[in-house]
């Protein structure tokens, strides 16, 4: 029994050393597979950081084929959690219709886009043609069409004759060396701003109006100057607009020469006066914006609600008397004519708005 004890003490003896022995080896093991670790990560960082982001590139490609490739693996289980919504093309019958290459209608027409053009585009005469049906289907004149073409008014066009329509009434011009907006507009008789506002035409800087050699800029309403419009081009005069109080209508906000009028892309009237007259209100109303309010092409202006759903604008304004808030009379000075923001001389440019949109100021001023 005593020696049974023995075997049994000395057993327990030996397994507590077993282990004892076996933690120690375990534990060194573990600390130098960490330290071999951390050595190694060391390595692996002062090689990335020496590459200074020069394998990132390649990480990138690799990380994103990598997506890919699990999206495609994964895509087909994706699929199998929408019963029904899968389609096999070659399942999908075919349509019983037949199309035929006649057609019963042979009087085919072109219709011309209603979308506002960029540039001009090169028209073929059909039988029945005439430059004015020409010129109407474009919305052009027939001045336009001839100048553009060298036509005189005396010659005719023929069925698939080529033409160019610009796609405004005016001119094209080339630029040549020492060209500028002004000198362009002095030679077609027109005016400088129109050619500035043509949403077309760009510039080299949009500060100065410089343009580049060799360009081509539309001239709005231009007249080359051997040429002589088939009809009368008439200059309006404004009236007095101090002596205009016509009750219940809009009066003319300034007195001088229209230099511009209204159209698709210039929403309002420009009344050119190098004595840079005093601006009138239109018609009675409050005042709900003055000044040069952001940094854009109105400079300072002024925005005018009459209370009867119209809205009047003035821009380009040298100098503002009335300040948001305050009411005015028809016929009031609010300010002064200029030439600040987008503008190439002294002038007002004049908006009407009825219920937010723009109409002609001529359709409503007395």
């Amino acid at each position: 029994m005593e020696e049974t004890y023995d075997v049994i003490l000395n057993l327990s003896s030996d397994l507590k050393l077993f282990f004892k022995e076996l933690a120690v080896y375990v534990i060194k093991n573990l600390h130098l597979s960490f330290l071999r670790f951390e050595e190694g990560k060391g390595i692996f960082v002062t090689a990335l950081y020496r590459q200074r982001g020069k394998m990132a590139r390649r990480l990138m490609h690799t990380g994103m084929a990598g997506l890919a490739a699990a999206g495609m693996m994964i895509a087909p289980v994706i699929a199998q959690e929408f019963p029904g919504r899968s389609v096999d093309p070659w399942e999908i019958p075919s349509t019983s219709t037949v199309l035929s290459a006649a057609t019963e209608d042979t009087n085919t027409t072109t219709l011309v886009s209603e979308k506002m053009r960029d540039k001009e585009v090169e028209y073929t005469v059909k039988d029945g043609d005439t430059i004015s049906t020409i010129a109407e289907k474009f919305g052009v004149t027939t001045d336009t069409v001839r100048w553009q073409n060298n036509l005189g008014s005396k010659d005719t066009i023929k069925a698939g004759q080529a033409l160019e329509v610009l796609p405004v009434t005016g001119v094209s011009h080339k630029v040549g060396k020492g060209d500028t907006v002004y000198s362009i507009a002095k030679k077609y008789d027109t005016s400088p701003q129109g050619i500035v506002d043509y949403p077309f035409n760009s510039f080299t800087n949009d500060e100065t109006f410089e343009l580049a050699i060799g360009q081509t800029v539309v001239v709005p309403d231009g007249i080359p100057p051997a040429a002589a419009p088939t009809a009368p081009r008439i200059r309006q005069i404004t009236p007095d607009a101090g002596t205009v109080v016509a009750s219940g209508s809009f009066v003319w906000p300034a007195g001088g020469s229209i230099t511009q009028r209204f159209a698709w892309y210039h929403k309002g009237l420009d009344i050119a006066n190098r004595a840079a007259p005093s601006i009138l209100a239109a018609d009675s109303g409050t005042v709900v914006a003055a000044g040069w309010l952001d940094g854009y092409g109105y400079g300072n202006r002024v925005i005018i609600d009459h209370g009867n759903g119209y809205r009047t604008l003035y821009a380009h304004l040298s100098q503002v008397y009335v300040v948001p808030g305050q009411t005015v009379a028809r016929g009031s000075a609010i300010g002064k004519m200029g030439t600040t923001g987008r503008s190439t001389g002294i002038h007002l440019h004049f908006e009407v708005i009825r219920n937010g949109v723009h109409v002609n100021p001529l359709s409503v001023l007395q």
